[in-house]
């Protein structure tokens, strides 16, 4: 099990950074790379244009390339709205997997008003969406994967169920394709 990447993909407030924790608890030498961290190094003052998503996507997977050919297991911790980032890890990657994270937008918008400080994503970005920011499943699409290896129903599986499907899943990760 080395060189692995698994994307975590899901509107924001679906469990991705949470889910990214538990796997980093249960296997400690996985690197979390996480978007929102990511960001603010790239863009610390983001524009959230298009143009500016492509880069900063494409930027990070090719981070999560580099770190898989040097051995390192990796989770992408980020929503890809758009299927063709995701895409591209899949083509660049050879040991890759999508975790598709299923939640309605309600639940993932009342999650993210509970949010508290620690947590290291933004607050408040839904209240921004509806002002007209583009985020993910509000302003702009979230194009769900078409063939993730799993769907995980975050709204209806707790952490600890969701942990024992990943898990699975990165122990029977395909060796190469």
């Amino acid at each position: 099990m080395e060189g692995i990447a698994l994307w975590i993909t899901g509107l924001p407030g679906s469990g991705k950074s949470t889910l990214a924790d538990e796997i980093k608890k249960h296997y400690p030498k996985f690197i979390i790379l996480r978007m929102d961290e990511f960001r603010k190094i790239v863009t610390p003052k983001p524009t959230y244009s298009d143009f500016e998503r492509d880069i900063v996507y494409r930027s990070l997977v090719y981070l999560a390339k580099l770190m898989t050919e040097q051995g390192h297991n990796v989770v992408i911790d980020a929503t890809g709205n758009l299927r063709k980032w995701r895409t591209l890890a899949r083509k660049l990657i050879p040991k890759y997997a999508e975790a598709y994270l299923k939640c309605p937008l309600e639940i993932c918008m009342e999650r993210e008003r509970k949010r508290i400080k620690s947590h290291k994503a933004p607050r408040g970005i839904y209240k921004k969406g509806l002002r007209g920011w583009p985020v993910p499943g509000v302003r702009v699409p979230y194009e769900t994967p078409k063939k993730p290896e799993v769907i995980i129903e975050t709204d209806q599986l707790p952490v600890k169920e969701s942990m024992k499907i990943l898990r699975k899943l990165i122990v029977n990760m395909p060796k190469q394709r």
